[in-house]
Order: C-alpha cells, then sequence, then structure tokens
C-alpha cells in the first residue's frame, strides 16, 4: 500500500497575516474582559439574581455543541463506512473535522472557565464531584471527548494503526452523543424553570449539534478555498463534497426545526404553561423577535429554500452558484443557532419562576417579574474571544501538520 500523502496549510498572503492578527487581538480582548469581570464582579455584565447564564453561555454551548457535530465528516468515512466518503482526499477532510472538534470544544471550555467569576478554583470543580449535578458530569465528557479525539487522529495520521480507525471513530461517535446529550441535560433536568424540564432537550441538542457541526464545517472549507495557495483551491473533490453536505445540512436543518415545534406543542398542550409560551412566541419582547425572524426565518426556511431550490442554469455556473447557496444557507444556520440559543438561555431565564403555582407573589425581590438582560461588551468580547481562541488553533494546525489533501490528491492523480 502506498503511503497517503497529506499537505500543509500554506498561505503567504498579507490577508492570512491580518486574520492570524485580529484572532490574537480578539484571544487578548477576551482574556482582558475576563480579567475586568473577575476584578470587578459580574455586576458590569448584563447578568444578574435572575439571569445567571449570560451571552458568554451562549458562545460556549454553541461552541460545544457544535465540536461535537463538526465530527459528521470523519464519522461518515470511519463509522458508517459510506463509500461516497472515502478515499485519500476525503481522508483529509475527516483529519480536519476531528482537529475543528478539538479546537471547538477548546474554545466553548476557554469560555466557561473564564465566566466562573472564580477561575482559579477550577482546580476544586475538578477534584470534589456531585454526581447528582450534570455539570460535573461535563467534567468527564468534555475531557474524555478531546482525549477520544486525539487518539481518533492518532490512527488516522499513523499509517500502520489505520486498521484502528474504525474501533476509535465508533468511539468517537458514541462519546459524542454522550457530550451533547449531557449539555442537553443540564436543561432537560432543571425542574425550577418552565423553559426547561423536559427530555425532549436532549434529542433537541443532539439535531442541534448536527446541524451547526455541519454548517461551521462548510464554512470552514469555503475559507480554506479563498485564502489559500493555487495548488489547494477548490477541486473535484471538495466540490463533491460540499454537495453532500447540503443534503445532511438540509436534513438537519429539518430535525431542528422539527423538534422545536414539538418542544412548543407540547408546552402549549399544558395549560399552566401558556403563558411562558405567551411570552416567548408573541409579547415577550426581543423573544419573539429573535424566535420568528431569527431561528424560524433566517436559520431554518431561508436556508432551506437556499439548499433545496433547483436551478435552472446548467454547467460550471450552476455549481458555483449551489456552492454560493450552500455557504450562504451555512452562515445563516450559524446565525440562526445563535438566536435559538439566545432565547432558550436568555429568555428561558427572564420568564419568572413560579413559586406558588396559581397564586400571586409580590415581594421586593423580583419574585413574579420578567428579568431584564442587557449584554455588555465584556460578555461580547469573551464570547469572540473564545471563538478566535478555537480558529486560531486551527489555523496553527493547519500550517504545522498535513490536515489537507495533497496535491496530487486534489488533482486526482492519486498513487
Amino acid at each position: 500500500m502506498a503511503r497517503l500523502r497529506h499537505a500543509t496549510f500554506s498561505s503567504s498572503s498579507i490577508g492570512y497575516r491580518v486574520l492570524l492578527i485580529a484572532l490574537g487581538v480578539l484571544v487578548i480582548n477576551g482574556l482582558l474582559s475576563a480579567r475586568y469581570m473577575d476584578q470587578a464582579g459580574h455586576w458590569v455584565t448584563g447578568m444578574s439574581n435572575q439571569v445567571v447564564w449570560g451571552v458568554p453561555h451562549i458562545f460556549a454551548i454553541f461552541l460545544i455543541v457544535t465540536a461535537s457535530g463538526v465530527l459528521n465528516i470523519a464519522s461518515l468515512s470511519s463509522v458508517f463506512e459510506r463509500d461516497v466518503y472515502k478515499g485519500e482526499a476525503y481522508t483529509a477532510w475527516a483529519r480536519l473535522s476531528a482537529l475543528l472538534a478539538i479546537t471547538l470544544l477548546l474554545g466553548g471550555v476557554l469560555i466557561l472557565v473564564l465566566d466562573l467569576g472564580r477561575p482559579e478554583r477550577l482546580i476544586v470543580a475538578m477534584t470534589h464531584y456531585n454526581f447528582k449535578s450534570v455539570f460535573a458530569w461535563n467534567v468527564f465528557l468534555y475531557t474524555g471527548f478531546v482525549l477520544i479525539a486525539v487518539v481518533y487522529l492518532w490512527m488516522m495520521f499513523e499509517q500502520h494503526m489505520h486498521r484502528f480507525v474504525r474501533s476509535a471513530g465508533i468511539a468517537a461517535f458514541a462519546w459524542r452523543i454522550l457530550l451533547t446529550a449531557g449539555s442537553g441535560a443540564i436543561f432537560g433536568f432543571l425542574v425550577a424553570r418552565q423553559a426547561y424540564d423536559m427530555a425532549i432537550m436532549v434529542p433537541l441538542f443532539i439535531a442541534m449539534s448536527l446541524s451547526f457541526g455541519s454548517a461551521f464545517f462548510v464554512l470552514i472549507l469555503a475559507w480554506l478555498h479563498q485564502h489559500a495557495d493555487s495548488k489547494q483551491k477548490m477541486a473535484k473533490q471538495k466540490i463533491e463534497l460540499l454537495t453532500r453536505l447540503r443534503l445532511l445540512l438540509g436534513n438537519f436543518v429539518i430535525a431542528v426545526l422539527f423538534i422545536t415545534a414539538l418542544y412548543h406543542l407540547t408546552k402549549l398542550y399544558a395549560t399552566e404553561l401558556h403563558d411562558f409560551e405567551k411570552f416567548i412566541l408573541i409579547d415577550g419582547g426581543i423573544y419573539p423577535a429573535m424566535f420568528w425572524f431569527g431561528q424560524v426565518l433566517i436559520g431554518s426556511v431561508v436556508p432551506l429554500l437556499l439548499l433545496f431550490w433547483r436551478s435552472k442554469i446548467s454547467g460550471k455556473i450552476s455549481t458555483e452558484i449551489s456552492m454560493r447557496r450552500l455557504v450562504s444557507a451555512s452562515a445563516m444556520v450559524i446565525v440562526g443557532g445563535f438566536a435559538q440559543l439566545y432565547v432558550l438561555i436568555i429568555g428561558g431565564q427572564a420568564y419568572p419562576l413560579e413559586m406558588f403555582p396559581g397564586m400571586e407573589v409580590s415581594s421586593g425581590f423580583f419574585d413574579g417579574e420578567i428579568a431584564s438582560y442587557t449584554p455588555s461588551f465584556p460578555e461580547f468580547a469573551l464570547g469572540f474571544g473564545g471563538i478566535a481562541f478555537a480558529l486560531l488553533l486551527t489555523i496553527l494546525a493547519l500550517r504545522v501538520l498535513p490536515f489537507l489533501p495533497s496535491e496530487d490528491q486534489l488533482s486526482g492523480n492519486q498513487t
């Protein structure tokens, strides 16, 4: 068997250097913002005793569920053994998806650690466990996922270990389902909030991870196409892969939309939850707007039209239009994903706790009142810093290790 040949990412353009500097600035800005919130206290954020999970948690959860879903490409080739995803070029994309899974998870965990308020006390969370808490489970889920993904990558890099790739892939696939289920269980097991306390949160998070991960992978491939050197420009294998990702992404978006509809229909069936549904869907101010226009329209309906609308133009132009549609749809899915998490996390906390069902509660502690929340700059800075950290790790790894197909593989001259 001939040795598989892969390439590192090489780009000497000014734009690439500018990107490195920009990502570094965002990471430093995020660290400084976390330091500022740590020193001044969380009163400088929009969070309060009612809304304790703010914008940083939205970014963190988005990165964590996306890290799980972005591993789709590797799973399709090694776990499900789809022939169309096999070959040297696709093996490289499987490596890339595993790399993104690691870096995105690290970016999400970094945000969580820095948003604790006392990040130096992380050692307490790592040495003292309350196994009745889903948060304690996630400590093992996060570290286990990174460890398994690293082993998975090692199997794909070392040719003499290729016989173990499928076993490692199955372990990674099973663990990422557990990881996403654990994230959904945080909300599904939280009985104190009317927005949560539903087992359907677990499959919803799994579907979101598949949707967000596929969309993010498409955007990374599009970025590689635009910024790589000529020998790494879009070739036949990339076009075929993006075409197949179009169908996968469309199906995942439909799954998220369907489970979201079941979530709200289930709550509408319960009379005691009608007020909450009215708040989220109709008269909750920013939350209905983000739900209908952000999640449903921008994040679901428009992407589905872009993905499944047939172009009558044939030939090369049709392929280019299809690719532009796929990239546009992927970007919209990401925007819709943030809107969905904002409504779920912030909106779910803004609605008041129902301490005594059927009774009116009045006190000086905001009982029974809708909580207000206005995100602050440090919160956004920390969130974008986490994303920048993940992307910075990714592009540096692409320059050091051979994650991409070689020139011969892209041109189809494989030996």
